[in-house]
């Protein structure tokens, strides 16, 4: 909570920036998935995966001491946006109107989630 209070960005850079490497992941795991199973690049792709996982873990409980949970959680949804550019832009996919409203819906269903179970937390405490 200290870092809220003094406005401190760092917390929520360093964040969005280990969300970014996470979704990398996702695009590590498809080119995998597209090569021949227990070939070199197949066991560098994953290998990849694992380690990016492992940084992500390590990052991310790092962050969770000075974000709080509930913000934390409801960022961890920019990762829908940064699959689909990464889609766009290495697979060539299509970024379509019913991709980015359904990003926003599963975008607004964790907000709305997070904050109503933070209000639940607090109404017993209160």
């Amino acid at each position: 909570m200290e870092d809220i209070r003094n406005n401190s960005i760092k917390p929520y850079v360093l964040m969005h920036l280990v969300l970014l490497l996470f979704s990398v992941s996702g695009i590590l795991s498809k080119l995998a998935a597209n090569s021949y199973w227990f070939s070199v690049r197949w066991f560098c792709l994953y290998g990849s995966v694992l380690l990016i996982l492992a940084i992500y873990a390590f990052f991310w409980q790092q962050i969770l001491k000075h974000v709080p949970l509930t913000i934390a959680f409801c960022n961890k949804a920019v990762t829908i946006l940064w699959s689909m550019a990464w889609g766009h832009v290495v697979f060539e996919e299509q970024i379509t109107w019913n991709k980015v409203f359904g990003g926003m819906i599963v975008f607004i269903g964790i907000c709305v989630v997070v904050f109503d179970d933070k209000e639940r937390m607090r109404s017993r405490n209160g």
